[in-house]
């Protein structure tokens, strides 16, 4: 979950938003504070069974119900309209301790110090329209009221959009008559909105507690989908970050179901609570729309290469989206000087932020797993369920890599494959189906990758699919000490040190003793296929060298949009491979055409021929 605020950087009219909403709401505007269900967490944290709860502005709103049923026995609701006062009244149904009552919030008839809770869903919101000193003078009898029938330590609880004409008649009032106040955002209504197929307003609830002296102003938020609060100085630091983050979350909701012109780009900062520097920037960039494009794809730019041309500049950031093949692409940037943990927790803290800028895409193509496709599946009992399709490969990368392989072993009846680097299993996966001659082994160091991939991508063993859980090296100096050699090697590990500039494979994986170790292990016709994915362009000349000294056919393809390249080596001359790459296309691209993978195709042609 994250932690980050989001502040916008670009200028956006919130009085725009705000008055066409209001314009425009009618009726259905309080649809906007949501339900019991999306409620109840805050009511259960905030309000006690035992507690004397007033709900203002009632309406025919069933909250006063729903607290009821499940324990809460002492609940006044009152409001201005007689009718539905008498309508609830007539919906009671033997409920002792929940009244319904004719009265106006402004002037009660109750008792000082009445109450532990008043509890106000869009009345406040619906009291004050505009800053008017009219309605300024009302809304203050109405927090006079409320301040005077409540004890020491009882709850002002109000759900409301928070304008800021509202915010600030509440940051006027309340701090200064010794009351803490809180303020924390209902990510849940938001969300049932947005099922409704609403559009998306951020709902919050106001949380003031009364106490009989403050030495201290206390001022809380938390705007984030966790429960971690920031505290602030002054009312002025908490308005600016509320108002921030209504900013922030109409920009996102105007780009859920927009897309932007290829002139323009949206920025946004993204602050840790109480952090004075952003932690990241994320751009967001949209291209001409192709239906055979999926919807979008997020670009994480490696720590230390944000200065470059490609990440820091605005024309850069658009040949990058270009690049992707995707309608939007989200460019996230880091910071210097902040700590970012490993790339999970930089996932993590960023999938609030992506989801709210992307989950009003329609995606009809397909659903993604990483980096799995799921299909429909009707199993015996005629149940439909999604499962794995192991015939679909994400990453573009992976087809020379199979394509290298068959040539290794078209021409065995039982042939053998190592792939060191699991990962998900759809390489392993895939190639058990593709060359059904073939023994292949996944070699994987992690154990817990090995029971994701077989949890989570649909990876079975099966007589011709075997998984070890090795080191990687280790197993090399096995297969060389046994004396044992494979028709195909493949090398697809995935590198833990982020300083080198290269995070595909290991450093260790390249060194002189592992290399020899290969050209020992590969058999006359087999192929070494190595994955290289390089950061620092003057890592690559060293590497050509060594394989040069090794193999006398090499043949390379360079993947732009993944960063990706393919080394496929060979004892043979690299005339003969690249022939043999040639000539293998039509076998694999049969094998796609069956399973309706042409996108893999074109591409694989197009890197080919």
């Amino acid at each position: 979950m994250s932690l980050l605020l989001p502040k916008s950087k670009e200028e956006f009219s919130k009085g725009d938003y705000w008055n066409s909403f209001f314009q425009t709401r009618g009726s259905k505007a309080f649809e906007w504070y949501g339900e019991y269900d999306e409620l109840s967490n805050y009511f259960h944290k905030y309000i006690k069974e035992k507690d004397q709860i007033l709900i203002t502005g009632c309406g025919n709103s069933s909250i006063g119900e729903n607290l009821y049923d499940v324990g809460y026995r002492d609940i006044i609701n009152i409001d201005i309209s007689q009718i539905v006062i008498r309508q609830m009244n007539q919906k009671v149904n033997n409920r002792e301790g929940l009244k319904y009552l004719h009265m106006d919030a402004l002037k009660t008839t109750f008792a000082d110090q009445h109450f532990n809770v008043v509890l106000d869903k869009g009345t406040l919101d619906a009291l004050m329209p505009d800053d008017k000193e009219e309605t300024v003078k009302r809304i203050t009898k109405y927090f006079d009221e409320i301040q005077r029938i409540t004890r020491f330590g009882s709850r002002y609880i109000c759900i409301t959009l928070l304008q800021e004409h509202i915010l600030t008649i509440l940051l006027d009032y309340f701090p200064k008559n010794n009351w803490m106040f809180r303020v924390v955002r209902c990510f849940e209504a938001e969300e049932a909105a947005v099922k409704n197929g609403e559009r998306l307003i951020p709902v919050f609830i106001v949380i003031c507690t009364k106490f009989n002296v403050l030495p201290k102003q206390i001022l809380e938020a938390n705007l984030s989908s966790t429960d971690k609060l920031q505290r602030f100085e002054n009312t002025s630091q908490i308005k600016s970050t509320i108002m921030s983050s209504q900013q922030a979350a109409f920009v996102c909701a105007s780009l859920q179901q927009n897309s932007i012109s290829s002139d323009v780009e949206i920025s946004l900062d993204l602050f840790e609570p109480e952090g004075v520097n952003p932690k990241y920037t994320v751009y967001v960039v949209d291209s001409e729309p192709k239906k055979k494009n999926p919807p979008y794809a997020v670009f994480i730019v490696p720590q230390g290469r944000e200065s470059e041309w490609l990440f820091s500049t605005k024309a850069g950031r658009r040949k990058l989206a270009s690049m992707s093949n995707h309608n939007r692409l989200l460019i996230i940037t880091m910071h210097r000087n902040q700590n970012y943990n490993c790339l999970e927790h930089v996932q993590n803290e960023l999938a609030d932020i992506i989801r709210d800028l992307t989950r009003q895409i329609r995606i009809n193509r397909r659903k993604y797993l990483s980096e799995a496709k799921l299909k429909p599946f009707k199993n015996r009992k005629g149940i439909i369920k999604d499962v794995v399709d192991i015939t679909f490969l994400t990453c573009k990368h992976h087809l020379h890599m199979i394509l290298g392989s068959y040539v290794g072993c078209r021409e065995k009846k039982d042939s053998t494959i190592a792939v060191l680097g699991l990962g998900g299993g759809g390489l392993c996966s895939f190639m058990n189906k593709f060359i059904p001659n073939a023994i292949i082994t996944g070699v994987e160091i992690d154990p817990e990758m090995v029971k994701i991939a077989f949890d989570w991508f649909g990876l079975q063993k099966n007589e011709k699919l075997k998984i070890e859980v090795n080191d990687g090296l280790k197993y090399l100096e096995e297969l060389t000490q046994n004396g044992k050699t494979l028709n195909a090697l493949l090398f697809d590990v995935d590198s833990k040190d982020s300083t080198i500039g290269m995070s595909c494979p290991p450093k260790e994986f390249l060194e002189d003793a592992v290399l020899d170790n290969v050209t020992k292990i590969i058999d006359e016709k087999g192929l070494f296929i190595l994955n290289v994915v390089i950061r620092d362009e003057s890592l690559r000349p060293p590497i050509v060298t060594k394989l040069v000294k090794r193999f006398e056919g090499i043949v390379a393809f360079k993947i732009e949009e993944e960063l990706n390249e393919i080394f496929i080596c060979s004892h043979q001359n690299k005339l003969i491979l690249k022939e043999e790459l040639k000539n293998s296309i039509p076998y694999l691209t049969k094998f796609l055409e069956k399973y309706n993978n042409l996108e893999c195709i074109d591409f694989l042609i197009s890197q080919i021929v």
